[in-house]
C-alpha cells in the first residue's frame, strides 16, 4: 500500500508539472552568488516531484559542486529542509529524504485550514491601517504575477500574502504557528499552483479573502482563507485517489 501510494504521489506530481519549465528559484544578477535558500527551492522541488526518492541520501559535496557554492549554503539549505519536515538529519550518517504519507499531508491541511481560517477572522476585526497596506500590495503583487502567467513568481507572492494575513491577526502564537505549519506545506503548495488553472482560481479566492477581511466580515474571511486551503489539500488527495489502483 505505502508503494503504490508513493507512486501516486509521484504519478501525480509529474502530471501537475508536465509542460512547464524547471523552476528558477529567482531571478538572480549575473555573476551573483547562489543563495542558500535557491538550493532550497530546487532539492524542495526535486523532493516534492519525486526525482528524489524517500530515503535517498543528500550528498552535500555533490549538491555543492552543482551549484557552483561552497559546503556552507549547502548546509544551510539541508537545515532549512529538515525544518520542513521533508528531510530527516541523523547524527553521523547525513541527511535523507524524508517520506511524507498521504495521510499526514491531508492531516497537515486540514490543521493548516484551521489556523488560517481564525488568523482571517481576528484579522478583519484586529487589521491596523499599516497592516490593510501591506496586504493590498502583497494582492497586487499576486496579480502581477498571475498576469504574467508566472507560477513561481505567484509562488513567492502567495508566501508575502498570507504572510500579511498572519501579521494582520494580532495574535503572535497564532502567527507563529501558522508559519511553522506553512513552512511544512509549502512546497506542496507549490506544486499544485502548476496544475492548470489553480494560479487564476487562487488569485480569484485571495480577492474575495481580501474584500472580506476589509469589510469587518470575520466569518466570511474565516470561511474564505479554510476554503483556500482544503481545495490545495483535496487536490492532491484527489489527484492521489484517480492513480491509485482499485482494491488497496
Amino acid at each position: 500500500m505505502e508503494t503504490t501510494t508513493k507512486h501516486a504521489v509521484e504519478t501525480a506530481a509529474a502530471d501537475a508539472t508536465a509542460g512547464s519549465e524547471e523552476p528558477s528559484p529567482r531571478r538572480r544578477p549575473p555573476g551573483s552568488r547562489v543563495k542558500s535558500s535557491e538550493i532550497r527551492d530546487v532539492l524542495e522541488q526535486e523532493i516534492v516531484t519525486g526525482e528524489r526518492s524517500a530515503g535517498e541520501r543528500l550528498d552535500e559535496q555533490a549538491v555543492a559542486a552543482r551549484f557552483g557554492v561552497s559546503r556552507t549554503p549547502v548546509r544551510e539549505a539541508i537545515n532549512q529542509l529538515a525544518s520542513a519536515g521533508l528531510v530527516e538529519l541523523i547524527p553521523n550518517r547525513g541527511a535523507f529524504v524524508r517520506e511524507t504519507g498521504l495521510g499526514e499531508m491531508v492531516e497537515m491541511f486540514e490543521v493548516m485550514a484551521e489556523l488560517e481560517g481564525m488568523a482571517g477572522r481576528l484579522a478583519a476585526r484586529r487589521i491596523s491601517a499599516a497592516a490593510r497596506s501591506r496586504l493590498r500590495a502583497a494582492l497586487a503583487a499576486c496579480e502581477g504575477a498571475a498576469a504574467r502567467e508566472a507560477p513561481d513568481d505567484y509562488y513567492y507572492e502567495n508566501e508575502r500574502f498570507h504572510q500579511a494575513i498572519y501579521d494582520a491577526c494580532g495574535n503572535g502564537f497564532l502567527a507563529e504557528e501558522a508559519r511553522r505549519l506553512h513552512l511544512r506545506l509549502k512546497a506542496f503548495r507549490r506544486l499544485q499552483l502548476r496544475v492548470p488553472q489553480r494560479m487564476h482560481q487562487s488569485l480569484a479566492e485571495h480577492r474575495d479573502i481580501v474584500a472580506a477581511i476589509e469589510a469587518g466580515d470575520g466569518e466570511r474571511a474565516e470561511a474564505g482563507l479554510k476554503s483556500h486551503i482544503m481545495v490545495q489539500g483535496e487536490r492532491f488527495a484527489d489527484l492521489v485517489a484517480s492513480l491509485t489502483p482499485k482494491g488497496f
